[in-house]
């Protein structure tokens, strides 16, 4: 869904920590995280499913992926 964001946190060796990140800038796409044969890729894809934008870091310079969805319009009400 558009808002949807994913953030890269990278290892950059001495350069120390590099943030990155791919969201999903339409309405009709997603953001799809792949990790294949030591590459992580992290793509905003359209509904049909052709990717849009595509990144890809080396899994072991991964340090964190964090997802942040977009918020609900209806949040749960608060037990009472």
């Amino acid at each position: 869904m558009k808002g949807d964001r994913v953030e890269i946190v990278i290892d950059a060796g001495g350069e120390g920590v590099r943030t990155y990140e791919v969201a999903a800038t339409r309405a009709g796409r997603r953001v799809e995280i792949a990790n294949r044969r030591g590459v992580v890729e992290v793509s905003e894809v359209t509904r049909t499913g052709t990717p849009v934008r595509t990144a890809r870091f080396m899994a072991s310079r991964v340090l964190a992926l964090v997802e942040y969805p977009i918020a609900d319009d209806h949040p749960e009400p608060p037990d009472s």
